[in-house]
């Protein structure tokens, strides 16, 4: 049963020009300890709110999606769905969304996955979190402002309670084959390396454009290879980048960051919209004149960004080839 949420509303679009910032955990299971490190800063132009176009992709999937209810304890994880086309029983993969919660682009973003040929669940983090107990969809039509509110609330053990219930859940599933990898974007990121230093039995932990736990002794329990993909406009988490890999190489632990050049942070998603749409002419010179430079520039940043994430997308596909 295919069904893709809308955010498409005027007022979202207002909201989402509007600054918020959020710090998450890099910590333990049981920490509660928060760094500034992990700020989200929101991205340009209300990409966020506006996201028909991957709302389009998602919807002319031929591939099966469903969204799926996850219990466990006394809570409730809703979680989307999608299943690859293929002959074999296929690794799953855990799509941990955005500051920005389940967006149309995450659930995209969950059936190009499964395009690859891999079982892709995303859950809805802020699931039974609004003040009617629903989620991202129950927040955004408020204000865009309070999901970044929300996800900055959410308990860290309750964040890793999620992950677990929904990774045993497509492990289980009869389509897969067993083996779970993980993947995060921006304070997903953040959120697939303190996952993979609170679970054990993941394949593979890849990192879009998130900080790592600064903790050694956290950061020693990971068992799974972690990938890094970085923007190389995004010095705020770059400058975290020495520390990681000088720790996680004094713990022997596989860390293969690479960094897209030119690209700004949140390039998945920004890489793969629609590009900038050209100024209307006003009659003012000058004004046109800034107007058009500004269009060139973010033209040169809309391509910088296509080119890093179809060139991550190839390294993230050979890599999960490998589980």
């Amino acid at each position: 049963m295919k069904s893709v949420r809308s955010l498409s509303n005027s007022i979202f679009l207002v909201a989402a020009l509007l600054s918020f910032s959020v710090l998450v955990s890099a910590q333990s299971q049981n920490s509660a300890h928060h760094h500034g490190n992990d700020a989200i800063e929101p991205d340009a132009a209300g990409a966020v709110a506006m996201q028909d176009w991957a709302k389009a992709r998602a919807g002319k999937s031929p591939r099966h999606q469903e969204w799926v209810s996850i219990k466990y304890g006394t809570r409730t994880v809703n979680a989307f769905v999608v299943f690859p086309e293929v002959k074999k029983k296929a690794t799953a993969v855990v799509v941990i969304h955005e500051i920005n919660g389940m967006t149309d682009w995450v659930q995209s973003l969950t059936d190009q996955l499964a395009e690859a040929g891999y079982v892709a669940i995303a859950p809805d983090l802020l699931s039974g979190m609004a003040p009617k107990r629903g989620g991202t969809d129950e927040l955004a039509a408020v204000d865009r402002r309070s999901v970044g509110q929300a996800i900055q609330a959410l308990p860290p053990d309750q964040v890793t309670a999620d992950l677990n219930a929904v990774a045993d859940y497509v492990a289980k599933l009869p389509a897969a084959n067993g083996k779970v990898a993980v993947a995060g974007f921006c304070w997903g990121g953040t959120q697939s390396f303190r996952y993979a230093t609170n679970n054990s039995r993941l394949k593979g932990a890849f990192i879009f454009y998130g900080s790592a736990p600064e903790s050694k002794t956290d950061l020693a329990r990971i068992k799974a290879p972690v990938y890094g993909f970085y923007a190389g406009n995004d010095a705020r988490i770059n400058a975290t980048l020495p520390a990681t890999t000088a720790a996680m190489k004094e713990l022997k632990k596989k860390f293969d960051p690479v960094t897209y050049e030119g690209a700004g942070h949140a390039f998945m998603r920004s890489g793969e919209g629609p590009p900038p749409e050209p100024p209307k002419v006003r009659g003012d010179k000058e004004t046109e004149a800034n107007a058009a430079a500004a269009h060139q520039k973010a033209l040169v940043a809309y391509a910088a960004n296509q080119k890093a994430r179809d060139t991550a997308w190839v390294r993230w596909k050979k890599i999960l080839a490998k589980f």
